[in-house]
């Protein structure tokens, strides 16, 4: 019998975004996202490449989403929220929507993208 695959937390998949430059944050701010550069981002201007979701082994709260996200300059960076009851967005009006709006890579080509 095969043995599953262990689950990948998100301070392992921090580590290799940190390891391949890919450790930009993307904030949430009222007007988009910033990588802390000066640059705003509009939806139309990024794209989702990957999505990794965490889910505590006992305790329910620790749930999260890093979605990695290439704008159309090039720069690669990430957004890390927790989700459900959970979202550390809650009180900041738009994130969710924001989120929604940004184009995602179908799913065969995310399966590809590797760290």
């Amino acid at each position: 019998m095969q043995m599953p695959h262990p689950m990948t937390t998100l301070s392992e998949v921090m580590e290799k975004l940190r390891l391949k430059g890919l450790d930009t944050e993307m904030r949430w701010t009222k007007e988009g996202f910033s990588a802390g550069k000066g640059k705003v981002y509009q939806p139309d201007e990024l794209e989702i490449i990957k999505v990794y979701r965490f889910e505590g082994m006992s305790d329910p709260s620790d749930t999260s989403i890093l979605y990695l996200i290439k704008a159309n300059d090039g720069l690669i960076g990430y957004s890390i929220d927790a989700y459900g009851a959970y979202s550390n967005h809650d009180n900041e009006e738009g994130y969710d929507n924001f989120i929604r709006l940004i184009p995602e890579t179908g799913h065969d080509q995310q399966l590809s993208f590797e760290l």
